[in-house]
């Protein structure tokens, strides 16, 4: 697993799905995100990245953990609208915040992709309570060192709660 330790981007989301409002990655502090990337067209998206980040969502997501899917299409752009997304978040069962990454014009990678440096999708990339990249994977991911990554960090914020509150 790669780790940068340096401080996540900000999102740049065009639309978002099963939340109320608008996620900000910045009112996120405090929080462990676990940020997924995929395209509803890829094969290893549908049968491994979605599949996971869906079961750490309703595994593990709550107040010191949220999961969040960023639909980042860089191909097949006219079949992968919007609309197709909603349909198949529905027809998934997919229950966590999706946002759909923004383009700039005539530009084929999406904006968010490109500031994080996704080289494709499925990716992975874990951001620590103090909004750091801790993790960010390209391809299947192992879910033993992702759980195992998630109750580190887990434990680092909670220690860290503990020293500020001492």
């Amino acid at each position: 697993m790669s780790a940068t330790h340096a401080l996540a981007p900000a999102w740049q989301v065009g639309q978002w799905f099963n939340c109320r409002q608008p996620l900000k990655l910045e009112r996120m502090r405090g929080r462990i995100v676990v940020l997924h990337a995929f395209q509803m067209l890829c094969p290893g998206c549908v049968s491994h990245g979605v599949p996971l980040a869906e079961r750490v969502h309703r595994q593990l997501a709550g107040d010191d953990l949220v999961v969040v899917g960023l639909h980042t299409v860089f191909e097949h752009h006219a079949a992968m609208t919007p609309v197709a997304l909603e349909a198949f978040l529905h027809e998934y069962q997919i229950t966590h915040p999706v946002g759909v990454d923004a383009h700039a014009p005539g530009v084929a990678i999406p904006l968010t992709m490109a500031s994080y440096g996704l080289r494709g999708t499925p990716s992975m990339v874990v951001i620590d309570h103090l909004g750091r990249i801790r993790m960010h994977e390209f391809g299947k991911v192992d879910e033993l060192l992702l759980g195992s990554m998630l109750g580190k960090l887990q434990a680092e914020a909670a220690a860290g709660r503990e020293n500020h509150s001492a």
